[in-house]
């Protein structure tokens, strides 16, 4: 006999927005920054991929902003959420990169880029937390 799905909490369903909303706020920004400032994301583009790094920064912009555009749409949030967990994912060599360059500059900045690396886990968490509500 299957198992019947637990009853969802309105709490959870507030939660769940929030978060959606939080994550498209966040990739939103990112995606305009990476078409407005791309040489800041070209750097970290790893240098083992080929071709052009702002290839690449144009390209993750755009997914970054169609996957806002997913969370933004109640119909649409559960695939943005598998999409945002598959973005943090691709990008997280780029955050590998960062880490790894600036592995020698002031504390400040090594924190930043070492800060970075256990974040996109937590993001990665609540991406998949949106595409289960």
């Amino acid at each position: 006999m299957p198992r019947e799905k637990p009853a969802v909490r309105p709490r959870d369903i507030i939660r769940g927005r929030r978060t959606a909303a939080f994550l498209g706020a966040l990739l939103g920004g990112a995606g305009v920054l990476h078409m407005i400032r791309p040489e800041h994301f070209d750097r970290i583009v790893p240098p083992a991929l080929p071709g052009p790094a702002r290839g690449y920064t144009y390209a993750s912009g755009v997914a970054e902003l169609g996957v806002a555009g997913l969370l933004a749409v109640p119909r649409t949030r559960r695939l943005g959420g598998l999409a945002a967990a598959a973005l943090f994912v691709a990008v997280f060599p780029a955050n590998v990169q960062m880490a790894y360059d600036w592995r020698h500059d002031s504390p400040r900045r090594r924190a930043i880029a070492c800060g970075r690396l256990p974040l996109q886990g937590l993001l990665i968490a609540q991406a998949l937390h949106v595409a289960r509500r």
